[in-house]
């Protein structure tokens, strides 16, 4: 499972991460955001030891998805180094997320 990530521990999981960060913008009551968040687990397991992969609930963490100016949803962000390197917004097939991941490993 993805891990879940908070604005109280975002920093530390994402921002400080020596591995690049697969977050997963996303909300219970959105419907592709259901379709989303299957490919998201699968992607968290299959890259376990090279890759964090989390999921950030923007109902109740707004601060960082407003900063970095998440407005819709899903919205996936990959993260190296501390800066976004890749963005997808909306449903994409499993490829696109593993293909961004890759990039930035």
């Amino acid at each position: 499972m993805a891990l879940e990530i908070t604005d109280a521990n975002f920093e530390e999981l994402v921002l400080k991460s020596d591995k690049p960060v697969l977050v997963d913008f996303w909300a219970a009551w959105c419907g592709p955001c259901r379709m989303v968040g299957p490919i998201v687990d699968e992607i968290s397991k299959e890259y376990e030891g090279k890759a964090v992969v989390g999921k950030v609930d923007v109902d109740a963490n707004q601060e960082f998805a407003a900063k970095y100016g998440v407005r819709n949803i899903p919205t996936v962000l990959v993260f190296k180094n501390g800066e976004v390197v890749d963005k997808q917004v909306g449903v994409a097939p499993k490829n696109v997320y593993t293909g961004k991941i890759d990039a930035a490993i």
